[in-house]
Protein backbone atom coordinates (compact mmCIF):
# COMPACT_ATOMS: atom_id res chain seq x y z
CA UNK A 1 0.00 0.00 0.00
CA UNK A 2 2.55 2.48 1.08
CA UNK A 3 4.23 1.38 -2.42
CA UNK A 4 1.28 2.67 -4.53
CA UNK A 5 1.53 5.92 -2.24
CA UNK A 6 4.67 6.23 -3.77
CA UNK A 7 4.36 5.55 -7.05
CA UNK A 8 1.32 8.33 -7.67
CA UNK A 9 3.27 11.11 -5.60
CA UNK A 10 6.24 10.42 -7.76
CA UNK A 11 5.77 13.19 -10.08
CA UNK A 12 4.14 15.56 -7.64
CA UNK A 13 6.10 18.71 -6.48
CA UNK A 14 7.96 19.16 -9.64
CA UNK A 15 5.34 21.07 -11.25
CA UNK A 16 3.90 18.38 -12.85
CA UNK A 17 -0.10 17.22 -12.45
CA UNK A 18 -0.78 13.91 -10.92
CA UNK A 19 -0.78 11.11 -13.73
CA UNK A 20 1.15 12.91 -16.58
CA UNK A 21 4.76 10.96 -17.15
CA UNK A 22 4.12 8.58 -19.21
CA UNK A 23 4.13 5.10 -18.65
CA UNK A 24 6.14 2.61 -20.71
CA UNK A 25 4.93 1.49 -23.87
CA UNK A 26 1.96 3.85 -23.64
CA UNK A 27 1.14 5.78 -27.19
CA UNK A 28 -0.24 9.50 -26.93
CA UNK A 29 -3.58 9.48 -27.70
CA UNK A 30 -4.92 10.20 -31.22
CA UNK A 31 -7.36 12.69 -32.90
CA UNK A 32 -10.94 10.70 -33.36
CA UNK A 33 -11.10 9.62 -37.14
CA UNK A 34 -13.56 11.94 -38.66
CA UNK A 35 -16.30 9.21 -40.75
CA UNK A 36 -15.68 8.44 -44.31
CA UNK A 37 -18.77 10.42 -46.81
CA UNK A 38 -19.32 9.02 -49.66
CA UNK A 39 -18.53 10.75 -53.26
CA UNK A 40 -22.15 11.58 -53.39
CA UNK A 41 -22.00 13.23 -50.02
CA UNK A 42 -22.97 17.20 -50.13
CA UNK A 43 -21.78 19.41 -47.48
CA UNK A 44 -24.16 22.36 -48.38
CA UNK A 45 -28.01 21.37 -49.44
CA UNK A 46 -30.08 23.93 -50.81
CA UNK A 47 -33.75 23.59 -50.12
CA UNK A 48 -36.24 26.74 -50.50
CA UNK A 49 -33.43 29.04 -50.63
CA UNK A 50 -31.54 28.40 -47.49
CA UNK A 51 -28.62 26.63 -47.33
CA UNK A 52 -28.36 23.93 -44.43
CA UNK A 53 -25.41 22.16 -43.46
CA UNK A 54 -25.13 18.79 -44.64
CA UNK A 55 -23.52 16.95 -41.35
CA UNK A 56 -26.14 17.60 -39.56
CA UNK A 57 -29.68 15.25 -38.58
CA UNK A 58 -32.07 15.74 -41.05
CA UNK A 59 -34.61 17.14 -38.62
CA UNK A 60 -31.85 19.71 -37.18
CA UNK A 61 -31.46 20.65 -40.65
CA UNK A 62 -34.67 21.57 -41.78
CA UNK A 63 -35.15 23.81 -38.71
CA UNK A 64 -32.56 25.90 -40.24
CA UNK A 65 -35.41 26.95 -42.67
CA UNK A 66 -36.66 30.59 -41.63
CA UNK A 67 -40.31 29.40 -40.90
CA UNK A 68 -39.83 25.80 -40.24
CA UNK A 69 -39.21 24.70 -36.46
CA UNK A 70 -38.53 21.16 -34.92
CA UNK A 71 -42.18 19.99 -34.35
CA UNK A 72 -42.84 21.10 -38.30
CA UNK A 73 -39.34 19.69 -39.46
CA UNK A 74 -40.41 16.33 -38.12
CA UNK A 75 -43.61 16.02 -39.42
CA UNK A 76 -42.06 16.94 -42.62
CA UNK A 77 -39.70 14.27 -42.19
CA UNK A 78 -42.04 11.55 -41.48
CA UNK A 79 -44.45 12.62 -44.63
CA UNK A 80 -41.08 12.26 -46.59
CA UNK A 81 -40.31 8.85 -44.97
CA UNK A 82 -36.98 9.64 -44.00
CA UNK A 83 -35.60 8.24 -40.98
CA UNK A 84 -34.74 11.17 -38.18
CA UNK A 85 -31.00 10.23 -37.75
CA UNK A 86 -30.22 10.53 -41.85
CA UNK A 87 -27.27 13.43 -42.82
CA UNK A 88 -29.44 15.26 -44.98
CA UNK A 89 -26.02 15.59 -46.54
CA UNK A 90 -26.35 11.63 -47.28
CA UNK A 91 -29.74 12.13 -49.51
CA UNK A 92 -29.62 12.11 -53.41
CA UNK A 93 -30.88 15.18 -55.45
CA UNK A 94 -34.32 13.69 -56.38
CA UNK A 95 -35.20 12.97 -52.45
CA UNK A 96 -34.71 16.88 -51.51
CA UNK A 97 -36.22 18.27 -54.41
CA UNK A 98 -39.23 15.52 -52.90
CA UNK A 99 -38.17 17.27 -49.89
CA UNK A 100 -38.35 20.79 -50.65
CA UNK A 101 -42.11 19.50 -52.40
CA UNK A 102 -43.05 18.74 -49.00
CA UNK A 103 -41.75 21.96 -47.24
CA UNK A 104 -43.92 23.90 -49.27
CA UNK A 105 -46.41 21.88 -49.55
CA UNK A 106 -46.81 21.89 -45.81
CA UNK A 107 -50.03 24.04 -45.18
CA UNK A 108 -52.37 21.57 -47.40
CA UNK A 109 -51.23 18.47 -45.41
CA UNK A 110 -50.55 19.88 -41.89
CA UNK A 111 -54.22 21.11 -39.74
CA UNK A 112 -54.91 24.61 -39.74
CA UNK A 113 -53.85 24.66 -35.88
CA UNK A 114 -50.08 23.23 -36.83
CA UNK A 115 -49.76 26.46 -39.73
CA UNK A 116 -47.74 29.99 -39.11
CA UNK A 117 -50.49 32.21 -41.08
CA UNK A 118 -53.73 30.83 -40.37
CA UNK A 119 -56.52 33.14 -41.57
CA UNK A 120 -54.31 35.49 -44.23
CA UNK A 121 -56.46 38.87 -44.17
CA UNK A 122 -55.93 39.45 -48.18
CA UNK A 123 -57.09 35.41 -48.81
CA UNK A 124 -59.08 34.12 -45.46
CA UNK A 125 -56.44 30.80 -46.42
CA UNK A 126 -54.71 28.98 -43.75
CA UNK A 127 -50.90 29.45 -44.81
CA UNK A 128 -47.30 28.03 -43.82
CA UNK A 129 -44.71 30.82 -45.21
CA UNK A 130 -41.33 29.86 -45.46
CA UNK A 131 -38.34 31.07 -46.06
CA UNK A 132 -38.30 34.84 -47.59
CA UNK A 133 -41.71 35.05 -47.37
CA UNK A 134 -41.77 35.31 -43.76
CA UNK A 135 -40.20 38.42 -43.73
CA UNK A 136 -41.91 40.12 -46.50
CA UNK A 137 -45.00 39.10 -45.15
CA UNK A 138 -44.14 40.69 -41.69
CA UNK A 139 -43.05 43.47 -43.06
CA UNK A 140 -45.79 44.19 -45.45
CA UNK A 141 -48.64 43.41 -41.80
CA UNK A 142 -46.32 46.40 -40.07
CA UNK A 143 -46.97 48.56 -43.66
CA UNK A 144 -50.96 47.57 -43.09
CA UNK A 145 -51.16 48.48 -39.71
CA UNK A 146 -49.52 52.03 -40.19
CA UNK A 147 -51.67 52.72 -42.90
CA UNK A 148 -54.68 52.00 -40.78
CA UNK A 149 -53.26 53.96 -38.11
CA UNK A 150 -54.13 51.48 -35.80
CA UNK A 151 -52.54 51.81 -32.29
CA UNK A 152 -49.94 49.22 -33.36
CA UNK A 153 -49.06 51.12 -36.10
CA UNK A 154 -48.76 54.04 -34.47
CA UNK A 155 -46.25 52.36 -31.82
CA UNK A 156 -44.19 50.61 -35.24
CA UNK A 157 -44.03 54.13 -36.34
CA UNK A 158 -42.67 56.56 -33.61
CA UNK A 159 -40.06 53.26 -32.81
CA UNK A 160 -42.45 52.36 -28.80
CA UNK A 161 -42.97 49.36 -27.55
CA UNK A 162 -46.05 47.16 -29.26
CA UNK A 163 -46.94 44.62 -26.83
CA UNK A 164 -48.21 46.25 -23.97
CA UNK A 165 -44.62 46.48 -22.05
CA UNK A 166 -44.27 49.19 -19.68
CA UNK A 167 -41.90 51.95 -21.22
CA UNK A 168 -41.63 54.61 -18.29
CA UNK A 169 -37.96 52.81 -17.16
CA UNK A 170 -37.02 50.67 -20.23
CA UNK A 171 -36.81 51.15 -23.80
CA UNK A 172 -35.35 54.40 -23.89
CA UNK A 173 -33.60 55.55 -27.06
CA UNK A 174 -32.42 58.74 -28.10
CA UNK A 175 -30.81 61.96 -25.63
CA UNK A 176 -30.27 61.00 -22.41
CA UNK A 177 -31.09 63.42 -19.85
CA UNK A 178 -29.76 63.23 -16.56
CA UNK A 179 -30.70 65.03 -12.99
CA UNK A 180 -28.94 68.18 -13.38
CA UNK A 181 -27.85 69.72 -9.65
CA UNK A 182 -27.57 73.41 -8.99
CA UNK A 183 -24.19 74.53 -7.75
CA UNK A 184 -24.33 76.30 -4.31
CA UNK A 185 -23.36 79.85 -4.35
CA UNK A 186 -20.35 80.56 -2.29
CA UNK A 187 -21.72 82.58 0.69
CA UNK A 188 -25.39 82.23 -0.41
CA UNK A 189 -25.97 79.01 1.98
CA UNK A 190 -29.06 78.80 4.53
CA UNK A 191 -28.85 82.19 5.64
CA UNK A 192 -31.96 83.25 8.60
CA UNK A 193 -33.66 86.13 8.72
CA UNK A 194 -33.36 87.19 12.25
Amino acid sequence: MAEDKDEKTKGAGKGRKKGTKKEEGEEPAKAPVPEKKSEDFRYIVRIVSSDLDGNKDIVIALSGIKGVGMRTAEIIARMAGIPRSTKIGDLPEEKTEELEKFVLDYSEKAPHWMVNRQHDWSSGADLHVVGVDVDLHKRDDVNIMRMIRCYKGVRHETGQKVRGQRSRANGRSGLTLGVIKRKEQPGGGAQKKE
